[in-house]
């Protein structure tokens, strides 16, 4: 999505559950995006790592201290001027932002992605906040499901309930829609709609009538949400998706 200043950085969101400690790596790509047809790329984006005890890792330019163990993943960015980070993360909550070195603006994509798959620790939920516009500069999200079974997952497209957590600017009517690799597609304006007593069911119901929500069993593969305002409304909002027992 695009990165401004300010709140409306890109603020992305994971959590790991499990007994074990996760190896992940988290990337801030932008100036790649260009030669995929993005265009307005971000032309230098810097990522900060935030911990559940305060700590901040930070990341400008990937070539770093970490260049070995990046590249050893396999993910590593195609551009210098990327950022990426690779920690051993608890379990927990974290938060990776994503920002323009001096604050200039354009398309960034935030990345996470898991190191160790066998280890008995999960990455249970991902998600994206940021200042949703029109065009070209909705929110997207992506989702990279393995293994061999399919999995349960509910995506949330939140808005009008951000405001009560202190965020000015909400989205105050979200449309949501859930894409796979075929161009086949899922949608949902407000979430009691079509699926109410499975989402309920759940326990991750969104709390405002307004927001969108779908709840699918995916077979392993890649998928692609996006969101975007009702009647090309802009607004802060949160995309998020869980894995569902």
């Amino acid at each position: 999505m695009r990165v401004e200043s300010g709140d409306n950085v890109l603020i992305g969101g994971f959590i790991i559950a499990g007994s074990v400690p996760k190896r992940v790596i988290i990337r801030a790509l932008g100036p790649s995006l260009a030669s995929q047809g993005v265009a307005g790329a971000l032309p230098d984006p810097t990522l900060d790592l935030y911990t559940p005890d305060g700590s901040v890792v930070s990341n400008d330019n990937w070539r770093g201290p970490q260049e070995g163990e990046i590249i050893a993943s396999n993910l590593a960015p195609s551009n210098e001027l990327e950022a990426a980070i690779v920690a051993m993360l608890e379990p927990g909550a974290y938060t990776a932002i994503v920002s323009g070195n001096g604050e200039q603006p354009g398309v960034g994509l935030v990345e996470v992605y898991d190191l160790d798959p066998a280890a008995p620790a999960t990455l249970a939920n991902i998600a994206t906040r940021g200042r949703v516009q029109t065009g070209g500069n909705v929110m997207i999200a992506g989702v990279i499901l393995g293994g061999t079974e399919p999995v349960k997952v509910l995506i949330r497209a939140r808005g009008p309930s951000l405001a009560a957590q202190g965020v000015s600017g909400a989205l105050l009517d979200p449309q949501l829609e859930l894409y796979d690799r075929n161009g086949n597609v899922v949608t949902n304006d407000n979430w009691r709609a079509t699926q109410e007593a499975e989402i309920i069911a759940t326990g991750l119901a969104p709390s405002n009538d307004n927001e969108a929500a779908i709840l699918a069993t995916l077979i392993p593969d890649a998928y692609t949400a996006i969101v975007y305002g009702k009647d090309d409304s802009i607004g802060v909002a949160l995309i998020e998706a869980y894995t569902v027992p």
